[in-house]
């Protein structure tokens, strides 16, 4: 896949405008045809930020924000998509259960068509429903069928924690020792990303004792695309199941669940779907396992909506992943969610990974150009990977020392990223409403909070 600092480079040498210059960032940022979109969202006020320490005239300007990768800024339609569900409360009682919009009978489902081409995927496989530990839970309860001979679960070391306490958990549950169940692939020795040969290899080697296949679709830390279709099909190939966590890939990366064939996901909605604290979570289950019934818990919601509420001694499961459901959707929650579904479908993910090549790419650009010692070595080190196909919007930065203090200065001055003790500093420039002037003003925020660090010099 090409690299961004040529197309950048190349846009640049046509307007004779220095790369590196903040008029080049206001010719990208007028050329950008998702620029509108921005005025959609609620940006935070320096000055009503925490730690910040500026002047009453820069306490009124918009933060600098790039940390979507751990909660969305809020569209502005959200505050009256939720004031509907309020008063609709209020005005009707229980029959808000069936009154327009987003009844709560069939709310979970307003979002299916919208997230299904974001995921790549038949609308009839996916669904909105509770938060993304409990949907692991509840999908590797049924794909999750260990036995003496295959019993083991592959993810990657270093996953998000509560993957990971799900995993242990699910393994100890079933009466298997964790530390032993539960595979994890490292990286290689001074490396901090995964190379994908590795990941076959470890499938290839234990594939007759892997049960199931559960790793990020995007790291967390380090940012790394993980090559979801590759290991797919390399672990079904061994016999195991594959189900991908989504929560830092969806409205991030190109997804395409069904021509890969993956068996299940899950996701949250809070990140780069912009769905709110808390939001309710998405799941995904591919259409041939409809049927599926392998210790499967269930509760009301697990009926199809049209016998639902004629409350059957028996459970007159919804196929698919609609029979995953167990409980009443909150239609202030599916609110939120389809006010920035929509708002994402109408930018379109092809033109968000053309932005996002060119904005994430630029970061890199210039903090590799900025932060160059007098000898030219980099001072930074970027772990995320240079490849645009194993990345997304995020770039994770490994500092050589000193990136508390750092991180303490940044938001002093009305930046807000994500600290990763002891050294990294996650960056995530979404397309969506982050600027090319956002990038560029962020390396020159950076460069100040960091002058005086040795490293520097």
């Amino acid at each position: 896949m090409a690299r961004p600092h040529a197309a950048l480079a190349a846009r640049a040498a046509r307007s004779e405008v220095d790369l590196h210059s903040k008029d080049f960032a206001d010719l990208l940022d007028l050329e950008d045809p998702l620029r509108k979109f921005r005025e959609r969202f609620d940006l935070p006020r320096k000055g009503a930020l925490p730690n910040v320490k500026l002047e009453a005239h820069e306490a009124a300007e918009e933060c600098l924000y790039f940390s979507s990768l751990n909660l969305g800024l809020k569209p502005k339609e959200v505050d009256s998509a939720v004031q509907v569900q309020l008063e609709k409360w209020g005005a009707l009682g229980v029959w808000t259960y069936a009154a327009e919009p987003y009844p709560i009978l069939v709310c979970d489902s307003s979002g299916n068509e919208m997230m299904g081409r974001l995921v790549g995927a038949d609308p009839r496989s996916v669904t909105m429903m509770n938060g993304l530990s409990v949907n692991l839970h509840l999908l590797f309860i049924s794909f999750y069928q260990p036995t003496p001979q295959r019993y083991k679960i592959l993810t990657e070391a270093g996953a998000f924690c509560s993957d990971m306490y799900a995993l242990r958990s699910q393994a100890a549950m079933r009466g298997y020792d964790p530390s032993e169940a539960v595979i994890e692939v490292s990286p290689r020795p001074g490396e901090y990303t995964l190379r994908t040969e590795d990941i076959l290899k470890t499938i290839e080697e234990q594939g007759g004792a892997i049960a199931v296949v559960c790793m990020s679709g995007v790291q967390y830390y380090t940012g790394q695309r993980f090559d979801m279709q590759a290991v797919t099909r390399a672990a079904q190939d061994a016999g195991a199941l594959v189900g991908w966590d989504l929560a830092h890939a969806v409205g991030n990366v190109d997804l395409h669940l069904d021509a890969w064939g993956v068996d299940f996901a899950f996701w949250c909605l809070n990140k780069y779907l912009c769905g709110g604290p808390g939001a309710i979570g998405g799941a995904y289950v591919n259409r041939r396992h409809e049927g599926r019934r392998a210790a499967h818990l269930k509760g009301w919601w697990s009926n199809r909506d049209a016998t639902r509420t004629e409350m059957r001694g028996e459970c007159d499961t919804a196929e698919g992943v609609g029979g995953f459901r167990i409980t009443t959707p909150s239609p202030i929650l599916v609110a939120m969610a389809c006010v920035s579904l929509r708002i994402l479908d109408e930018a379109g993910m092809q033109r968000m990974l053309e932005k996002q090549f060119l904005l994430t790419g630029y970061l890199e650009e210039l903090l590799k150009s900025r932060f160059r010692s007098s000898g030219g070595e980099e001072q930074l080190r970027i772990i995320t990977p240079e490849d645009p196909a194993q990345r997304g919007c995020q770039l994770s930065i490994l500092f050589p020392a000193g990136v508390a203090e750092v991180h303490a200065r940044l938001q002093e001055l009305g930046v807000v990223c994500d600290l990763r003790a002891p050294r990294v500093l996650r960056v995530a420039p979404a397309p969506l409403y982050n600027s090319f002037k956002d990038v560029f003003t962020f390396v020159q925020v950076l460069l100040e909070a960091t002058k005086g660090s040795p490293w520097t010099t």
